[in-house]
């Protein structure tokens, strides 16, 4: 694990969200993407090598939908950086690790991403990232 990557926020508007991220972090999203696959719309926030992804749903039978409605807004996920995804994954699993993802996916932000369940996590959805080439 590299760094925190990102820390994943689960909001129910994202043009609200993004205000108020804006006002906070005194500045703009340097990004949006819809993740089709997820049925959630992302917004990109930098802060210092790390950054703030705002997740809102696309559809009610999307993960974050079911989130929200399941435990409210708020911290969704915590992103670590990796050099090697696939040998994070390998190496977890054999560590006893409950994967969701055994093989990587494509997610936002030009990235392959893997989550850990958060029953091996004590309640905390982790997501492995490594870049794309």
């Amino acid at each position: 694990m590299k760094k925190i990557e990102h820390i994943g926020i689960a909001v129910k508007n994202l043009e609200e969200a993004a205000r108020t991220y804006e006002v906070l972090m005194q500045e703009k999203p340097y990004k949006e993407e819809a993740v089709e696959s997820e049925g959630v719309s992302t917004l990109f926030f930098k802060s210092g090598e790390s950054k703030i992804e705002l997740l809102a749903a696309t559809s009610e039978d999307s993960p974050i939908a079911k989130y929200i409605a399941k435990k409210g807004e708020g911290i969704h996920h915590i992103a670590f950086a990796v050099d090697d995804i696939y040998a994070e994954i390998k190496r977890l699993e054999k560590e006893g690790y409950q994967l969701i993802n055994k093989e990587p996916k494509n997610g936002a932000d030009n990235k392959l991403i893997a989550f850990l369940h958060p029953k091996s996590n004590h309640g905390v959805l982790v997501e492995l990232c490594q870049e794309r080439e």
